[in-house]
């Protein structure tokens, strides 16, 4: 039985073929014999003044023969110095339509009322999409969304010489426990240390230290906190390690990973609504029987594609909302790790449900300070401080409306004829798109 070629060993056979040894060899050396100087470094580095920006901008102009002025128009009076802690070598601001979704009602622990939810993206179809999602919802009495627990993990590595070394730093550590938690009150106001747990493989222990972090997303919080445990371990202890790092990779942070998806790493909400079956016909155009079949399918041929969690496409809403309100991008990575769940009631409605372990989302620090992405926390009046929870329960409630719309856009086969309308440029007349689009 023959096995049919890959286009990669094509794209591989075709290069051999075209080129000769000598050439390909020098083409793919890794000795560079490339001796022309460097281009004149970016200038001004460490500034973040404004006259620091335009010096860059006629660095690129220079280099590149390209102008940036799509990039260089910013917000009246917004200060470039502004942006220390946000950006390094700063030009100005990339620019990512944003649309709104709802009014999407939210029946939570900390969220409570009605909520417009933006979503930045190029994405078309994308907003339509979560829209119709969080409309349904509405129209259902809106999501119940709660924050069940929250913590975020920093792991750092300890090598020692042999496994015996390793047990007698590890009771001694387990004994600095109540010592390790004012450490951490000494470095933040926000977060406290909640649990040390610690992980030994021969001759080096990784712990996981959990931290609270409040109203904030917490890596870096959790960071400088774990740094400085560790200097209180070296500062110490009895049994000195060979080597040690303040992150050994364990902590999940901007991963998706099992441990994560099967405790908490930031926010972990479940967020939950049953849809009266008139309404999932009317609205979503198919049967909540032909959504559960559908459901079944995709599980099925999600774990033979190895994925952690099931879900339709959380990362869509993630990063759109991320993007909107300043949270940390790379986090979709993790944060897009759950489950969603779809049933029929003995009455025969819909039941759907999504729960998402690794939300990493705050309404203070990092991003969330910038101009358009603390409007579009406040259009949801979560800016600031002692809204972190209230955020993520909307958050987790918005992609729950997604996964609803996109299932059933599947299983009614109305899913490219979506896309067709939305999500391309030569789309109908907005008169020719149906009311129920």
């Amino acid at each position: 039985m023959s096995i049919a070629r890959t286009a990669a060993v094509q794209s591989i056979e075709k290069l051999l073929q075209e080129a000769s040894l000598e050439s390909l060899v020098e083409r793919i050396s890794p000795v560079s014999t490339d001796t022309t100087p460097l281009p004149d470094p970016i200038p001004a580095i460490r500034s973040w003044g404004e006259a620091s920006r335009l010096e860059r901008a006629a660095y690129i102009e220079r280099l590149s023969g390209v102008s940036p002025k799509s990039l260089m128009p910013i917000p009246e009076g917004f200060q470039p110095e502004s942006l220390k802690g946000n950006i390094e070598n700063f030009i100005g601001m990339t620019q990512i339509p944003t649309g709104i979704i709802g009014p999407l009602r939210v029946n939570g622990t900390a969220a409570k009322g009605d909520f417009l939810v933006p979503l930045a993206t190029t994405e078309g179809a994308l907003v339509a999409s979560y829209h119709r999602g969080a409309t349904v919802m509405s129209k259902a009495g809106g999501a119940t969304s709660v924050c069940l627990l929250e913590m975020v993990q920093r792991t750092p590595t300890f090598r020692f010489r042999t496994f015996a070394e390793t047990g007698a730093f590890l009771i001694w550590a387990l004994k600095q426990f109540e010592t390790l938690k004012q450490v951490v009150r000494e470095h933040t106001s926000h977060g406290a240390l909640e649990e040390m747990r610690p992980n030994i493989d021969g001759n080096q222990i990784t712990f996981l230290f959990d931290f609270s972090t409040g109203d904030a997303s917490g890596q870096n919080m959790s960071t400088i906190c774990t740094e400085a445990i560790c200097h209180y371990f070296i500062e110490h202890t009895p049994i000195q390690p060979v080597k040690w790092y303040v992150e050994g990779n364990l902590s999940g942070d901007k991963k998706a990973t099992a441990q994560s998806f099967s405790s908490v790493r930031g926010k972990k909400v479940t967020t939950e609504v049953i849809i009266p079956r008139a309404l999932v016909a009317s609205d979503l155009h198919t049967t909540p029987e032909d959504i559960m079949a559908y459901w079944k399918t995709s599980i099925v041929n999600s774990l033979q594609s190895g994925a952690i969690g099931v879900n339709g496409h959380y990362a869509n809403g993630i990063a759109a909302i991320f993007a909107a309100c300043g949270q940390d991008i790379a986090c979709v990575a993790e944060a897009c790790v759950g489950t969603t769940r779809f049933d029929v009631t003995p009455s025969g409605e819909l039941y759907a449900s999504a729960t998402l372990p690794n939300l990493i989302v705050g309404t203070i620090g990092g991003g969330t300070g910038l101009p358009t992405q603390r409007e579009c926390l406040e259009i949801m009046h979560c800016a600031g401080p002692g809204t972190a929870r209230k955020f993520a329960e909307i958050v987790a409630a918005a992609l729950l409306g997604g996964e609803i719309s996109i299932v059933a856009a599947i299983a009614s086969d109305e899913f490219s004829k979506a896309h067709s309308i939305f999500g391309r440029r030569r789309s109908p007349n907005p008169e020719a798109i149906p009311a129920h689009a």
